[in-house]
């Protein structure tokens, strides 16, 4: 049925579904709460796949998906599925030929065609940031961290480079920051010195690193606020945020670029020292 024909009670829009998937997270079971931050973090995925491949994709059974479709008001997959089409269809209206030459077939093995395709991949990123990132959560960052004495950096494994490059960032800016880089397990001691007057910055995406969320709540426990970069309003980066960013990267082979997050880092960097010349 079309997506305005949605059965009662089910949200008829892509952001009323999320909000209500946000609102009803705690209660559902494992494997449903399990499909919903898949759908979240994958919405093009969920528009333009199978029952079979989007299950796969989120390592449940097909029958999950129905289960799922069901347990939100729809009457099944396919009801539920019309409207991640419908923001497709509102949004990017040329996305799926864009989809189409990232997940291209592989043939051959020349380094114009790797490079073309993350090139690529790295373009679909920032589309999709313009389109996730509020511009009242960049004023809200902005002006905590403008307000902050010093500002913590924290992002380990995958998103190291994206807190190293703040920390270079920001001292060229004139602003007083400290990157936590765990080196040695010793990030509980480079944030001791974090008082309330202060912020932190967490950047963690799936899987995320269970360090950066200890120390993202440990900080939120001592009256710290947290601005966090993730992938998912699911990250468990979401209790500790005062704001939360969401950035989900494109992929090529499994191989996540950074274009997006680090986007979104030089954004924040920038305005803040902005704000602070104005003072």
């Amino acid at each position: 049925m079309p997506a305005n024909e949605a059965a009662d009670g089910a949200p008829r829009d892509f952001d009323s579904l999320k909000a209500l998937l946000i609102e009803r997270r705690a209660e559902l079971p494992r494997r449903l709460a399990q499909v919903a931050e898949f759908a979240i973090a994958h919405p093009d995925e969920v528009a333009f796949g199978t029952v079979a491949s989007v299950a796969t994709q989120a390592q449940v059974q097909p029958s999950t998906l129905i289960r799922f479709a069901q347990a939100v008001g729809y009457a099944g997959f396919s009801d539920l599925q019309e409207i991640f089409r419908l923001r497709l269809r509102e949004r990017w209206p040329d996305y799926r030929e864009r989809l189409a030459v990232l997940r291209a077939s592989e043939e051959g093995d020349g380094i114009a065609e790797l490079f073309e395709r993350f090139t690529e991949s790295a373009a679909l990123s920032l589309m999709k940031l313009r389109e996730s990132v509020r511009p009242e959560d960049l004023e809200a960052a902005a002006t905590l961290l403008a307000q902050a004495d010093t500002i913590y950096l924290v992002g380990l494994r995958r998103a190291f480079p994206v807190s190293a490059y703040l920390a270079y960032a920001m001292g060229k800016l004139g602003l007083r920051s400290v990157l936590v880089d765990h080196v040695a397990a010793l990030a509980g001691e480079q944030l001791a010195g974090a008082r309330s007057g202060d912020a932190l910055i967490a950047i963690s995406f799936t899987p995320y690193t269970p360090a950066t969320v200890d120390l993202a709540n440990a900080c939120a426990g001592r009256g710290i606020p947290v601005v966090a970069i993730t992938d998912s309003p699911f990250s468990p980066l979401s209790a500790a945020a005062k704001v939360r960013f969401e950035v989900v990267e494109a992929d090529v082979g499994g191989f996540r670029s950074l274009a997006a997050t680090f986007c979104l880092a030089m954004t924040l960097a920038v305005a803040v020292g902005e704000r602070r010349k104005g003072e």
